[in-house]
C-alpha cells in the first residue's frame, strides 16, 4: 500500500505518541517518583508505545477496505484517534498528578476522569470491532493474508475486552460504602507488588494484563507471520501454495486465540504467570500439541500445487 493512503489521523496520532514515548522515557530516569512500586512514567511510556503501534495497524488496515467502504472507515479511524489521545491525555496528566489513572475514585475529578477513559475505550472497541466486520465481508486477493488480518482483528477483540474484566469490583470493594479503587489488573493480590521487568505483571499473583496484552498484539503478529510465510516461499515451493498457507495461518490463529485463553484463565484464578501449576502445565501442553499437530498438517497434509507459471 502506498504511504500516500494511509490514515492521516492515526498516521499524526502514532507520530504523537512516537515523541511521547521519548519524553516519558525520560522521565522514567529524571522523575524520582513511583507509583505501586514503579517509576511515574512508565506507565504512560507503555501506553504511548502501544498506541503508536495499534494506530499504525489500524491506519494500514482501513487501507485495505474497497474504496466504496473507505469513507466510513476513514470515520472510525478517526474516532479511534480521537478516543486514543483522550486516553492517553488522562494517564500523562494524571501521571504528572502523581494519581493513579485507573480504577482510581479517590476523589470526584480521578473517578470522572478513569469514567472518560473507560468510555473512550468502549468507543474505539466499537470502532474497532465494526471494522473487523467490514473487513470480514471485504473481498481480498490473497486469500492467506485476507485470513491473517481477519484472525488478528477478532483475536485483538477478545484481548481488548479482557481489559473490561479488569473494571469488576472485588467482593471488598461491594462491600465498602464509597470505595476509592473500584477494579484491578491483579487477581488475589493486591498491585503494586512484585512483578516483572517492564511490563510488570505479578509474580505473586494472577494477572490480566497478560492477556489483554497477548490478545491485542494478535492485530499485529498474524499479519506478520503470513508475511513470512509469503517471503519463506521464495525458498520453499510448498509455501507458494495458497491453500498450505492459508492452513497454517489458520493453525496460528487457533494457537494464539489458545494462549491468549490460557493466560488469562490461568490469571483469573490468581496464579501468576511465572508460577504456572500443573493444570495450567498441563493445558499449555495440550495446545502446544495441537497446535504442532496442526502445523504439520497443514504443512504436509495436501500436496502443494503451485502453477507452473505462476513462479516463471
Amino acid at each position: 500500500m502506498h504511504v500516500a493512503r494511509l490514515h492521516r489521523p492515526l498516521v499524526v496520532t502514532a507520530g504523537l505518541m512516537a515523541a511521547l514515548a521519548l519524553l516519558t522515557a525520560i522521565g522514567i530516569f529524571a522523575d524520582d517518583r513511583t507509583l505501586l512500586g514503579v517509576p511515574i512514567w512508565l506507565k504512560p511510556f507503555k501506553f504511548s508505545v502501544s498506541i503508536a503501534i495499534y494506530a499504525v495497524t489500524i491506519a494500514w488496515m482501513i487501507g485495505l477496505l474497497a474504496e466504496r467502504r473507505r469513507r466510513f472507515g476513514w470515520w472510525l479511524g478517526t474516532i479511534i484517534a480521537a478516543t486514543m489521545l483522550i486516553e492517553i491525555a488522562v494517564i500523562d496528566g494524571q501521571a504528572a498528578r502523581g494519581h493513579r489513572s485507573h480504577f482510581n475514585f479517590q476523589t470526584p475529578l480521578d473517578g470522572a476522569l478513569f469514567d472518560i477513559m473507560g468510555a473512550t475505550i468502549a468507543i474505539a472497541w466499537a470502532a474497532t470491532l465494526i471494522l473487523a466486520i467490514l473487513l470480514l465481508m471485504q473481498r481480498m486477493p490473497d486469500r492467506a493474508n485476507a485470513l491473517a488480518v481477519r484472525l488478528g482483528l477478532i483475536i485483538a477483540l477478545g484481548g481488548m475486552a479482557v481489559g473490561f474484566l479488569m473494571t469488576i469490583p472485588t467482593q471488598a470493594e461491594l462491600a465498602q460504602d464509597h470505595p476509592t479503587i473500584v477494579g484491578a489488573h491483579s487477581v488475589g493480590v493486591a498491585d503494586g507488588g512484585p512483578g516483572l521487568p517492564l511490563v510488570n505483571w505479578s509474580t505473586t499473583g494472577g494477572d490480566l494484563r497478560a492477556g489483554h496484552f497477548i490478545g491485542m498484539h494478535a492485530l499485529q503478529a498474524l499479519p506478520l507471520f503470513a508475511l513470512l510465510l509469503s517471503l519463506a516461499g521464495a525458498r520453499f515451493a510448498r509455501l507458494r501454495a495458497d491453500q498450505v498457507r492459508v492452513r497454517l495461518i489458520g493453525v496460528a490463529g487457533f494457537g494464539y486465540a489458545g494462549l491468549t485463553v490460557l493466560v488469562t484463565w490461568q490469571a483469573l484464578r490468581g496464579q501468576s504467570l511465572v508460577h504456572p501449576d500443573s493444570l495450567t502445565l498441563g493445558a499449555a501442553g495440550a495446545l502446544l500439541a495441537l497446535t504442532l499437530a496442526g502445523a504439520a498438517w497443514a504443512a504436509i497434509g495436501t500436496p502443494a500445487r503451485v502453477p507452473a507459471k505462476a513462479f516463471s
